[in-house]
């Protein structure tokens, strides 16, 4: 029996050694951890940075690439790193879990798929104190030791050492943990263009960045063909060009110049404006929301002038589906009532109105990585571009024949360009046109277009 109490005081005095080195280290001051990371697209290195609870963590993050962003939203980390830059951070590691690391910079297709992990464990203090010793009531020769969720049971007369089940622990004890991102928000970031066909989206436009929009429009129906001609492809057709330059992460300019004319109403116009990004659909964010306006003039800005303030609106409703809401005002849209003037004499008294609401819904669908269907339809309320034609066969009545605009196509993005090949039932791209059948073309007619996005730096 003697052997057996030596043996039970030897366990109690390792176990007390222990708790004192416990207590000595937590006497000690916290350790400063510097670690380097490389941020890259489209990763962190290292992907996993492991500290102790208490650490102050000094992290010396560097781009070898373009700009990107370092955010850990439990510790109040969210730091811009410009491209080929470096930049220190630092925050005290005070609780323990798994925390997510994401880029906070939008840096090109595979943004959303940037992440890396911080692990926070307990120190040696906090491992010391949760060691728990339990013995056998109803046998002095067993005891077991509790330790980072581990039972062990030892057995001094046997002298084994083995692992038991533990209950579940209490709930403060419970370690916490930080959602990933795919808890938090399943939904990806901008896995889209500027434009669907011509409804705008509310995709940020990067810091520094000149970004190139071209588009192009046949004018013939692709299903309502005369003698000789191919799916359209042999009428008029016109192009536009579109720039836009990011003045910070969220202010942008923009400015388009589209060649169509109608003399009597709408030639040569261009398009000015500012746009300022929200809202990018993650973490509390059920949405990504930008708000966008303009000015247009006639006759390269020179007269005819019109005024647009638009508000653009994304969800993902799955991984693979955007869903799009892009209203708008276009004020003075038909500014000195210059449609009337397309009227014959005998309408000239037509109403037509003066401004112009526009309800822009569309869809972006991914079948593909980087390959997407794209759906949209605008409605418009007030003033309608479209044709004024007789309203009977006497010729003394006369209407505005107006279609709302509707368009589809195919999308395919590699890096910083994409390519949309569209069907649709407008030529004009400019914001107070662009929402406007100007052919006044019905749903069951369209007319083969592309648009052409590239960002030069």
């Amino acid at each position: 029996m003697s052997k057996l109490r030596k043996t039970l005081m030897g366990m109690v005095v390792s176990l007390l050694v222990l708790s004192c080195t416990g207590i000595c280290f937590a006497d000690e001051p916290a350790e400063q951890r510097e670690i380097k990371v490389i941020a890259r697209k489209y990763a962190f290195e290292p992907k996993t940075i492991t500290v102790r609870k208490g650490d102050h963590v000094r992290l010396i993050v560097t781009s070898e690439d373009v700009a990107h962003g370092i955010e850990i939203k439990e510790f109040d980390v969210d730091q811009r790193i410009d491209a080929k830059k470096s930049k220190v951070v630092e925050f005290t590691a005070d609780r323990e879990g798994r925390f997510r690391i994401s880029c906070s910079v939008f840096c090109g297709d595979g943004h959303a798929d940037m992440e890396g992990e911080l692990v926070v464990t307990a120190g040696l203090a906090q491992a010391a104190s949760k060691m728990q010793v339990q013995f056998d009531q109803t046998d002095p020769t067993v005891v077991y030791v509790e330790s980072n969720g581990e039972r062990i049971r030892i057995d001094t007369r046997a002298k084994t050492v083995a692992q038991v089940s533990t209950a579940e622990p209490a709930k403060d004890q419970t370690p916490v943990v930080a959602k990933s991102r795919s808890e938090a928000s399943a939904h990806p970031s901008e896995p889209y263009d500027y434009h669907l066909i011509n409804v705008p989206t509310p995709k940020r436009v990067r810091r520094h960045s000149v970004n190139l929009n071209f588009t192009h429009r046949f004018s013939e129906p692709i299903n309502d063909q005369g003698p000789g001609e191919f799916f359209g492809l042999d009428g008029l057709s016109v192009s536009s060009l579109g720039v836009s330059y990011g003045i910070t992460d969220s202010l942008y300019f923009n400015f388009n110049r589209s060649p169509i004319c109608d003399r009597l109403a709408y030639c040569k116009t261009i398009e000015m404006g500012f746009g300022y990004h929200l809202l990018d659909e993650r973490g509390r964010s059920p949405i990504a929301l930008s708000a966008y306006s303009s000015v247009e003039g006639a006759d390269n800005f020179s007269e005819n002038y019109t005024f647009n303030i638009q508000t653009m609106i994304a969800r993902s409703v799955t991984q693979y589906v955007n869903l799009f809401f892009s209203p708008a005002v276009h004020i003075n849209s038909n500014s000195n009532g210059r449609f009337n003037a397309r009227a014959p004499a005998q309408a000239a008294s037509l109403e037509l109105g003066q401004h112009t609401g526009s309800f822009g819904f569309g869809a972006n669908v991914r079948f593909r990585p980087t390959t997407s269907f794209l759906f949209e339809y605008t409605p418009r309320v007030g003033f309608k571009l479209g044709r004024i034609e007789p309203a009977d066969l006497s010729g003394t009545t006369f209407r505005n024949h107006s279609e709302a605009e509707i368009g589809f196509g195919v999308e395919k993005r590699i890096g910083r360009h994409s390519f949309a090949l569209t069907f649709s039932n407008t030529q004009t791209t400019t914001t107070s046109r662009y929402n406007s059948s100007n052919q006044a073309l019905e749903p069951s007619k369209f007319i083969i277009g592309f648009n052409l996005y590239r960002r030069l730096f």
